[in-house]
């Protein structure tokens, strides 16, 4: 005579446990970032990141509800990251021109090559709307008025367009980096150069 013995609960497959509001958005946006990197900003729609997270439309729309909203995130968690990093490096540095300055060099290059090439596309994607564009011209602001407070100390009064000047070398030379075109080193080196010189001519009136 057989028996048969009850199923073993534990044998069974176990449901998936639902995820939290704050994990599925940490989700989504590890998920987006790979898009970016591997597809192309281009291909970062909210259809398509639905797609790949494994997860219905209204579940991305309850989060990001249009394009633009995800490429503000996008670009948020980055400048995150990136002033985060800055602030640690500052106040662990020396009290000096050098230190300051390889600090805001090392840390804008290492944060653009941390993320990869994906936040070049991000960027571009921003310019494209007058809204996004107006979240990266605040940003911006905030990193030229960190650097001005942090270098004053040795310049004085740095005048905006020295500012302008300096974060446009940053964007260049980290992108520069990011695709392989430089050496991070020598990106970190080349601007670390303009924020002296940059620092050098305010200090005399020339900035």
């Amino acid at each position: 005579m057989s028996s048969t013995l009850p199923a073993d609960p534990a044998s069974g497959p176990r449901p998936r446990r639902r995820l939290l509001r704050e994990e599925r958005h940490r989700q989504l946006m590890d998920v987006a970032w790979r898009l970016a990197r591997d597809e192309g900003t281009e291909a970062l729609t909210l259809g398509r990141l639905a797609e790949q997270a494994g997860v219905t439309k209204p579940v991305v729309y309850d989060h990001f509800g249009t394009r633009p909203e995800l490429l503000a995130a996008l670009y948020r968690a980055y400048d995150a990251r990136q002033t985060a990093l800055m602030d640690a490096a500052l106040q662990a540095s020396e009290p000096s021109l050098a230190s300051k300055a390889a600090v805001i060099a090392s840390s804008y290059v290492d944060c653009v090559l941390t993320q990869g090439r994906e936040i070049p596309g991000v960027i571009a994607a921003l310019a494209g709307s007058p809204e996004l564009a107006e979240i990266k011209r605040e940003y911006e602001a905030a990193f030229m008025e960190k650097c001005r407070a942090v270098l004053a100390p040795f310049a004085g009064a740095i005048a905006p367009a020295g500012l302008r000047a300096m974060l446009g070398a940053a964007e260049a030379l980290s992108y520069a980096a990011a695709t392989g075109e430089i050496t991070a080193a020598q990106a970190q080196g080349e601007l670390f150069e303009t924020i002296v010189a940059m620092v050098a001519r305010s200090a005399l009136g020339g900035a």
